[in-house]
């Protein structure tokens, strides 16, 4: 049983990068925002916006603890506040766990985000030059979380292969 967990920033590119390697592994791929989206029949943003983060957080608490104690393989894409609330950075270290941090430069993040920032609960309303401290901060107070991971691998100026294949050589 292989259970692949794929942690990072926003933009990190876990969901491109779990749905590859879900293809490769021949495993099912999640996204734990799906999952949430699907269990509550709204979009994240619509969650956010209607019942709050204190909601939110614990939706995706009560998700991803029954999708790592289902007896099943899967590759799961976290949302990149998962491993920092109720615990949930233990479940990371799980035997059957494979935990893996995909760790970009704040320069990386930030280049990625500005592209896409309004579809962001938690950008959407910063100004470009207010994001660089935004995400330098989030992965400052994030690090000990996402530190948790059995793996970190550094995707700055590396293509999806690329680092698909460094996660092949991991689970070996």
């Amino acid at each position: 049983m292989k259970k692949i967990v794929l942690v990072g920033y926003m933009a990190s590119g876990k969901t491109e990068i779990g749905k590859l390697l879900s293809k490769k592994l021949h495993l099912p791929f999640f996204d734990i925002d799906h999952l949430i989206e699907n269990e509550v029949s709204k979009t994240v943003n619509e969650i956010f916006e209607e019942k709050g983060e204190i909601f939110f957080r614990k939706k995706e608490h009560e998700v991803f603890s029954n999708k790592i104690n289902s007896n099943e393989s899967f590759v799961l894409s976290l949302g990149g506040g998962t491993p920092c609330y109720a615990n949930n950075h233990f479940f990371l270290q799980n035997e059957d766990v494979i935990s893996i941090y995909l760790k970009g430069s704040i320069a990386t993040l930030v280049d990625r985000l500005e592209i896409n920032k309004a579809k962001r609960p938690l950008l959407k309303d910063l100004a470009n030059e207010e994001l660089t401290e935004f995400v330098a901060k989030h992965l400052f107070d994030r690090s000990f979380y996402y530190n948790h991971c059995k793996h970190t691998i550094k995707i700055d100026d590396k293509s999806p292969f690329d680092i698909i294949e460094e996660i092949q050589k991991i689970l070996l």
